[in-house]
């Protein structure tokens, strides 16, 4: 089993920054790519960024050139940098993981979500 726990979050105003991290823990030899999902309230879940053990990554169109996802693959640990945070960009967001190494395709494991909430 995989366990993810982010930190991070919070309430930030437009056009703040705020970081989230989350940590793996548990059969962590099974984790390949890895990244961030959020859930915005009334609206489907989406990927946000995603980013593979060889650092290609991949992002949702809305938070190319603001938001910027790494990683440290020694410590199986995940990072989202958000700047220039824009209200719409209020969701939970969730740490997740999968076993295949597609910085699209993160569905195997799952955090429990941070509140992400900005203000206008």
């Amino acid at each position: 089993q995989v366990q993810l726990v982010e930190s991070g979050g919070g309430l930030v105003q437009a056009g703040g920054s705020l970081s989230l991290s989350c940590a793996a823990s548990g059969s962590i030899f099974s984790i390949k790519a890895m990244g961030w999902y959020r859930q915005a309230p009334g609206k489907q879940r989406e990927l946000v960024a995603g980013i593979t053990t060889g650092g290609n990554t991949n992002y949702l169109d809305s938070v190319k050139g603001r938001f910027t996802v790494s990683r440290d693959n020694a410590k199986k640990m995940v990072y989202l940098q958000m700047n220039s945070l824009k209200p719409e960009d209020t969701a939970v967001y969730y740490c997740a993981a999968d076993r295949s190494n597609s910085a699209g395709h993160l569905d195997d494991y799952w955090g429990q979500g941070t509140q992400v909430t900005v203000s206008s």
